[in-house]
């Protein structure tokens, strides 16, 4: 049996859904690392959602690493996320033409990675808050038993008023067992990737730890911690080579504990790191507010 075999198989204990007649999509689908995702009316429930069609040859490539081990498919993964900062899921399975498929609430405000690019001065004021409700959501995530392995701006949908956020994108999600956390599993975007990953070495939710900290550095910066680092997996090698750029120098108005705060979680031994996303959050429970100039 093939990889697209295999995957149809791990997917197909349900009755199999015509995307066609189910939804109406109203949008051009945006195109992800291993799918498509398309804001739709779902007709059986009269509901505008979010849809995401995963690419079957990806998905298999992906989930073939993990051959042996019962690795819960994503849409399983998400719907035992339930969390308010999280994207809610509502159902998953596979459509008539072989594509695991995922139903989730629509999320209409812009995504982290586009404010951040575009520098907006919405932002100002609204960071601290957005931070905590990141470290929430990847709390929620490991409370549940998972590592994201994906945190990212690109994974974090605002509200229209910028003053709360919920984290997607289930794809490269992991269950937090030791079978899971072996090297080799190469995954994620790279400019976000800890060391440990980089070098193919054994890991555990501090990966996401250190992206969270590298993604809240650029929140508060509108840079990356290495910025003339290349967005590939090759520019990830200076994570453990290279100090990042301090925070307070690139964003001096930044409360200095929440600046160590975000550094420690960049800290290319993970043993650095806070070991949970809640002793981040006790550390910066105290401040009210970013000093924003």
């Amino acid at each position: 049996m093939g990889w697209f075999d295999k995957i149809g198989a791990l997917f197909s204990g349900g009755e199999k859904t015509d995307i066609a007649v189910r939804f109406e999509l109203l949008s051009e689908g945006f195109v992800g690392t291993m799918s498509r995702f398309y804001k739709a009316r779902d007709r059986d429930h009269d509901r505008i959602v979010g849809l995401k069609l995963c690419d079957p040859e990806k998905t298999a490539l992906f989930e073939s690493r993990f051959a042996g081990l019962k690795k819960p498919p994503e849409g399983a993964i998400a719907l035992k996320l339930k969390h308010p900062r999280i994207v809610e899921t509502y159902e998953h399975g596979v459509t008539a033409k072989g594509q695991a498929f995922t139903v989730m609430e629509f999320l209409p405000g812009p995504g982290l990675q586009q404010l951040i690019r575009q520098k907006d001065q919405r932002l100002v004021g609204k960071r601290l808050n957005l931070i905590r409700q990141m470290a929430e959501a990847v709390r929620a995530v490991h409370q549940a038993g998972y590592i994201h392995r994906d945190i990212c701006p690109r994974n974090f949908i605002c509200d229209p008023e910028l003053d709360s956020l919920k984290l997607i994108d289930f794809g490269l999600t992991l269950p937090d067992e030791p079978a899971f956390r072996q090297p080799g599993n190469r995954t994620g975007t790279p400019m976000y990737m800890a060391p440990e990953v980089v070098r193919r070495r054994p890991t555990d939710r501090r990966v996401d730890i250190f992206a969270f900290g590298v993604t809240a550095y650029e929140l508060l910066a509108f840079q990356l911690p290495w910025p003339m680092a290349e967005a590939t997996g090759k520019g990830a090698l200076s994570h453990d080579t290279a100090p990042p750029v301090p925070l307070l120098e690139v964003a001096p108005w930044v409360q200095q504990n929440l600046a160590a705060a975000i550094t420690d979680c960049m800290a290319p031994n993970r043993d650095h790191r806070p070991a949970t996303m809640e002793l981040f959050l006790q550390r910066i429970r105290r401040l009210t507010d970013e000093r924003e100039t």
